[in-house]
C-alpha cells in the first residue's frame, strides 16, 4: 500500500511556459512568500511536448521542474493528455469524439478525445511513457496527475464496436441480451451482435440533447460502457508510470456537482488518493459544498482527499461571479479541510493574459504583485495551514450516519418515462442531507459498497436500482441492529433497468414489511397533507406511494385525496434493527420531525452542538485527539455554541481559550478540547 502525502500541499495550477523565463523568479519569491509549498505543473502541455508525431522536446519542463525542486517545492505532475495537439486531429482524425447527433468534432477544446480510439490510446500512452522514463524517479514529484477532469461520451464507429463486444462479454448471448433489455418491446429484438446501435439521436432517442434512450437498459449499459472505456485509459496510464515508481501517488481530478458521466465509486477503487475541484458558485448553499466534500472522503471509506483546485477569486465560467468578501477565501478553502481535505490547491497560480481564463483569479493577478488583497489572504491562510498541519494531517472522520449516493441510481432514475418529470436524484438525497448537515449531526456519504456495519443510521433517498445483492445486504444490515431508511422510487428496478414484478420496492418489500400498490404525481406547487400519528401536521410534495402495510405500522397518514388516512411513513422492526419507508418528499419541517423521531430511535446520534444552522461544524480525529472546526459561512456574526466556552476549548489557528461568543462573519475556529 502506497503511503499518503508527508505534508499538506498548499498551491496550485501553475504554467510558467505561458511566460518568458525572466518572470519565473519573481514567481518562486512570491510564491515562497505566500507560504505556497507546492506547484502542479504540464497539465495541457502535450502540444508543447510533442511538436509532432517523431519528437518530443522537453526541455522547457526540465527547467520548470528543476527549479522548483531545488527550491525544495513538491510538484503534482499532469501527463497531458486530456487536450490533444492540432496535428492529431489532422493526421488521425478518429481520435476526435462524435456526438450524439453524429458529428464529429474538430481541433480545439479539451476532453474531446474518443476513449476507444486505437490512435489516441497509442499516442497518449507513448507520451506518458516518455514523461514516466524522464520523472517518474524524481523525488520532487509527489504526485502524478492523470489527463484532467474526465468526463464527456463518444458515439463514433470505433465505440459502437467496442460496445458490441462489451455486451457480448457481459450477456454471452443475443438472447441474454435481448431478455436484460426487454427488447420484445418496440420489435427491437435482436439477432446478431453488429445489429446493436448506440444511442443516437436518429435511433432510439428520448429526449433532445442527451443520451437518453426508449430503451432504459441501452441507456444505462451505454452509461457503464463509457464509464469504464474512460477509465480503462487512465488505468494504461497509471501502469505505465507504476512500472518505473510503484510508490508514487497517481490520481486524477473529479469535478462537478458531482459528474454525471463517470461512477466515480468505480474509480475510486483505482485512485491512490482522490482529488476534488471545488467551485461553488455565489449562491451555491454551504451545505451543498459540504455535501460533495463528504462524497470524496467517501469514495475510499474515509480516507483524506486532495482539493486540487478551488478559486482564490473569481471564475471565469460562471453567469455571476461576485469577489470573495474578506476572510470569504480562507473559510470557505478550510471548509473542505474540514470535511477531510489534506491538501488547498487553485486554479491558477498564475493569473492568464489571454484566452477563455484570463479572468479566471489566481494568486498572482494581473497586477503583477504580493500587494493585492488576494494574495495577502492566500499568504495568510498558507501560515494557518503550516501551523495546524501536525494535528489535522491524516485526521479522521468518524460518524455513526451515512447517506448513500449512488450513481447507478442515479443513471436509473435519467431512465424513467412517466409519472413526474421532476424527479430529481441529487435533489432528493441532498434534501436528506441538509436536514442533518443544519442540525450539525455529521453524515458520511458512502456508496453501495461500503461497509455498512460501522454505522448506526443508513439514508439511501430514492434508491431507484436495487440488485438482489444489495438488497440481501440491507437486509443482514438490518437483522444485525442497523436502522436503515428509504423513499418513494426504491427498489424499483434491477441492474438492467427492469422492474420487479410482485409490486414496489421490489426486493425491498420484507426488510420494510411494505408493498406499495401505485404512485400519484403530484403537480407542480402541489402539496398533500401528512399527520404524524403522534406529531405535527406536515406537507408531502412530488409523489404519493399508496402504500400497503404487512408487518410495518404507520408513523404518519396521508390527511388528504382519496388516500386520506392511509400510509405515507412506515416503520419496521425487523431483526434486531428497524427500517423507515419515507413515501412523498417531505417539506423542511417534516424531515426536521422525523430526524427527531430518529434520534429517539437511535440514542448514539448525539448533534456535535446546538447552534445555528449558518454554521458548519464537524470534527476530526487525530488519535485520540478530537478537532472541532466550527465556520461562520455567512455574512453575518453568529453565536458560537456554548459548550466551546466552558473554558477547555483553544484554538490552534489564534491559540486563544475561547470566552467570546460572537462569530464574525467567515470566521474559522479549529478548536482543540485539552480537558
Amino acid at each position: 500500500m502506497k503511503a499518503l502525502l508527508d505534508d499538506l500541499l498548499y498551491g496550485g495550477d501553475y504554467n510558467p511556459e505561458q511566460w518568458p523565463t525572466k518572470t519565473w523568479d519573481q514567481d518562486l519569491t512570491f510564491f515562497q512568500t505566500a507560504h505556497i509549498n507546492s506547484i502542479t505543473i504540464n497539465v495541457f502541455s502535450w502540444a508543447l511536448l510533442q511538436p509532432n508525431e517523431k519528437y518530443y522536446d522537453f526541455s522547457t519542463l526540465d527547467q520548470i521542474i528543476k527549479k522548483y525542486a531545488a527550491a525544495d517545492f513538491k510538484i503534482v505532475l499532469a501527463t497531458s493528455t486530456a487536450a490533444m495537439p492540432a496535428w492529431m486531429f489532422k493526421k488521425y482524425p478518429d481520435v476526435a469524439r462524435v456526438d450524439y447527433q453524429g458529428r464529429r468534432h474538430v481541433f480545439g477544446q479539451r476532453h474531446n478525445f474518443c476513449p476507444n480510439s486505437p490512435n489516441y490510446q497509442r499516442l497518449s500512452q507513448k507520451l506518458v511513457e516518455q514523461l514516466a522514463q524522464r520523472y517518474a524517479k524524481n523525488p520532487a514529484v509527489v504526485v502524478w496527475h492523470v489527463n484532467n477532469e474526465y468526463g464527456g461520451y463518444c458515439y463514433c464507429q470505433n465505440c459502437q464496436r467496442a460496445f458490441r463486444q462489451w455486451l457480448k462479454t457481459k450477456y454471452q448471448t443475443t438472447g441474454r441480451l435481448n431478455q436484460a433489455w426487454n427488447l420484445n418491446f418496440w420489435g427491437h429484438t435482436i439477432y446478431n451482435w453488429d445489429e446493436i446501435v448506440v444511442p443516437n439521436e436518429l435511433g432510439d432517442a428520448f429526449g433532445p440533447e442527451n443520451t437518453v434512450t426508449a430503451v432504459g437498459g441501452l441507456s444505462l449499459d451505454y452509461q457503464r460502457f463509457q464509464s469504464e472505456s474512460l477509465l480503462k485509459l487512465f488505468i494504461n496510464e497509471k501502469k505505465i508510470i507504476e512500472k518505473i515508481n510503484s510508490q508514487v501517488l497517481i490520481t486524477t481530478n473529479f469535478h462537478g456537482t458531482p459528474n454525471p458521466d463517470l461512477d466515480y465509486h468505480q474509480w475510486a477503487k483505482h485512485q491512490d488518493v482522490i482529488a476534488y475541484d471545488s467551485y461553488p458558485a455565489y449562491d451555491t448553499p454551504a451545505y451543498q459544498t459540504a455535501f460533495l466534500y463528504d462524497l470524496m472522503r467517501g469514495l475510499k471509506n474515509n480516507q483524506s482527499f486532495m482539493l486540487m483546485e478551488s478559486t482564490p477569486s473569481q471564475v471565469n465560467w460562471q453567469a455571476y461571479s461576485p469577489l470573495k468578501r474578506p476572510g470569504q477565501l480562507a473559510a470557505q478553502e478550510l471548509q473542505a479541510v474540514a470535511h477531510g481535505a489534506d491538501t488547498v490547491q487553485y486554479f491558477q497560480l498564475r493569473q492568464s493574459l489571454g484566452a477563455q481564463e484570463k479572468f479566471h483569479g489566481a494568486v498572482i493577478s494581473h497586477a503583477n504583485t504580493d500587494q493585492t488583497r488576494v494574495f495577502k489572504e492566500v499568504s495568510h491562510l498558507g501560515q494557518d495551514l503550516k501551523k495546524i498541519t501536525p494535528n489535522i494531517l491524516h485526521a479522521q472522520s468518524k460518524n455513526q450516519i451515512a447517506i448513500i449516493f449512488d450513481w447507478q441510481s442515479w443513471w436509473a432514475c435519467q431512465h424513467i418515462a412517466g409519472i413526474t418529470q421532476d424527479l430529481d436524484y441529487q435533489k432528493a438525497v441532498l434534501t436528506y442531507y441538509q436536514a442533518f448537515y443544519q442540525q450539525h449531526l455529521p453524515v458520511d456519504v458512502i456508496g453501495v459498497n461500503t461497509d455498512f456495519s460501522q454505522y448506526k443510521l443508513i439514508m439511501a433517498p430514492v434508491l431507484h436500482l436495487v440488485s438482489g445483492k444489495l438488497a440481501q445486504k440491507i437486509t443482514d444490515y438490518v437483522t444485525d441492529g442497523g436502522h436503515f431508511l428509504t423513499t418513494y422510487f426504491s427498489g424499483l428496478v434491477n441492474e438492467t433497468d427492469q422492474v420487479y414484478s410482485g409490486g414496489y420496492p421490489g426486493p425491498l418489500q420484507k426488510v420494510l414489511g411494505i408493498w406499495v400498490e401505485e404512485t400519484d404525481a403530484l403537480l407542480p406547487k402541489h402539496n398533500c397533507p401528512i399527520k404524524f400519528t403522534a406529531g405535527p401536521k406536515i406537507n408531502g410534495s412530488l409523489v404519493c406511494d399508496l402504500i400497503h402495510l404487512r408487518q410495518a405500522s404507520s408513523l404518519a397518514n396521508y390527511a388528504a385525496e382519496f388516500y386520506q388516512g392511509t400510509p405515507a411513513i412506515t416503520e419496521n422492526h425487523y431483526g434486531q434493527g428497524t427500517s423507515w419507508y419515507v413515501g412523498s418528499q417531505l417539506d423542511a419541517a417534516g424531515i426536521t420531525y422525523l430526524i427527531e423521531y430518529l434520534k429517539q430511535k437511535v440514542p448514539t446520534l448525539v448533534p456535535l452542538a446546538v447552534a445555528a444552522k449558518e454554521l458548519d461544524i464537524t470534527v476530526r480525529y487525530q488519535a485520540k485527539q478530537k478537532y472541532f472546526f466550527i465556520l461562520n459561512l455567512s455574512e453575518s456574526v453568529q453565536k458560537l455554541p456554548q459548550k466551546f466556552l466552558d473554558g477547555n476549548f483553544k484554538d490552534l489557528l489564534s491559540g486563544k481559550v475561547m470566552t467570546d461568543a460572537a462569530l464574525p462573519a467567515w470566521k474559522t475556529l479549529i478548536l482543540q478540547q485539552f480537558n
